[in-house]
């Protein structure tokens, strides 16, 4: 054999082993698939570890928080944005790396293209009309995500939370979601993009058809259909405050001792989850039958000295926390929901003027690597204590089940 016929036949075995390890290794293409085998250990993520997002996390401190994420059995994350603030390209550099490096590593992404009104974050936004500079960016650049690495971008979320009337800074009107949403459809449907990615919306119980019926218009009927599967958030948490009675017959209950009051709220908050996801579920059905609903969002904050504190509602702590994180993966498992859990990591960037506020403390895992109460058995199971956050991770109260109730707040 001549040499330059060796070295054909050397680099034609070199390729197709190099196809093989890969197909091995990514046997869950389609994002179908992938909600169905990882959805029910999925958590939103955001890797940021100050109280600004213009300190981007590193490569070195995102693989960091995949390597914790893998260890826990996540292999399904959620984020945000494509283009505003740097994270995400680091982000599926990190995972493309660690892919080539680490024989068991597996993640996949759902990425979030934020999407805004005109005139967003003033004091006068147009809801009617789309801040169309921002939106085609980041529309832009989740296609070109999609392209460069489609074996980890599998789903494409337009906005996040853009829809409900709440978010008074930035909502857009429902036809700005759904024509986005319809231009991804048709890269897919002409070869441009994946045909296996899936699109969606992540948004609000109410925007999603509910909640009040002025949500409820033909365009969003049209959007139901346009998406490949519905993304739902609910927070039981935010309606122990905004809902004046929703722990009324626990709190005057005092037959109840203060563990036993706990667990009912919690209980009844993990059934308000499900009430509300199965209602919106079930308006979703009524337009487009058997379309699959998912958990975009739900999670618990693990302390606040506003609202939802000791002062408040007193429904944030860290052993509240644990037990909601725990009912919802029991009811999304038990009922295989797929369900994006918000979230893994706090995110102190979120109230930078308050450090004890709600918004910095809905993680499971603290900025500096203490895994609450939430995650403790995991812990133990996954060998977390040798994995690193910039310290080494460690359990919060020294895993002491007596302090950490001791410390609860009563109801």
């Amino acid at each position: 054999m001549s040499s330059k016929l060796t070295i054909i036949v050397f680099i034609t075995i070199l390729l197709v082993s190099c196809s093989v390890e890969t197909s091995e290794k990514y046997t869950y293409t389609s994002a179908e698939e992938i909600l169905n085998k990882f959805g029910s250990n999925a958590f939103c993520y955001g890797g940021y570890r100050h109280n600004t997002r213009d300190s981007i996390p590193s490569i070195t401190e995102l693989k960091e928080d995949l390597k914790v994420l893998n260890a826990l059995g996540c292999h399904l994350i959620r984020t945000y944005q494509t283009q505003q603030f740097g994270q995400e390209k680091r982000l599926l550099e990190a995972i493309r790396e660690l892919n080539k490096e680490e024989e068991n590593f597996e993640m996949y992404i759902m990425l979030g293209a934020w999407i805004q009104c005109k005139d967003a974050w003033t004091d006068r936004p147009i809801h009617d009309l789309e801040d169309t500079t921002n939106n085609k960016l980041e529309i832009n650049q989740a296609i070109d995500y999609a392209q460069k690495y489609p074996e980890i971008v599998k789903i494409i979320a337009v906005g996040n939370e853009a829809m409900v009337h709440w978010a008074e800074s930035y909502w857009v009107a429902p036809d700005i979601i759904l024509k986005y949403v319809k231009q991804l459809q048709k890269l897919k449907k002409n070869g441009l993009i994946d045909s296996k990615l899936w699109v969606t919306s992540s948004d609000n119980f109410a925007s999603w058809g509910g909640g009040p019926n002025e949500y409820k218009t033909i365009v969003l009927e049209e959007l139901i259909r346009r998406v490949d599967f519905v993304s739902i958030h609910t927070y039981p948490f935010h309606d122990t405050h905004y809902n004046s009675e929703f722990w009324d017959e626990v709190q005057i209950d005092t037959v109840l001792t203060a563990e036993k009051k706990i667990l009912l709220a919690i209980d009844k908050s993990v059934n308000y989850a499900k009430n509300q996801f199965l209602s919106t579920q079930a308006f979703i059905q009524s337009i487009s039958p058997k379309k699959l609903c998912s958990i975009g969002e739900t999670g618990w904050a693990s302390m606040d000295n506003k609202f939802m504190g000791a002062t408040g509602s007193k429904a944030a702590d860290e052993f509240k926390q644990g037990l909601y994180y725990k009912g919802i993966r029991q009811w999304t498992i038990d009922d295989n929901i797929p369900c994006f859990y918000f979230q893994i990591f706090n995110e102190p960037w979120k109230d930078r003027e308050n450090v004890n506020g709600s918004e910095n403390h809905f993680g499971l895992i603290s900025e500096t690597g203490n895994v609450k109460f939430a995650l403790w058995k995991e812990f133990d199971e996954s060998n977390l204590s040798t994995y690193t956050r910039h310290n080494f991770l460690s359990k919060s109260y020294n895993g002491n089940d007596s302090i950490l109730q001791s410390i609860s707040i009563p109801l």
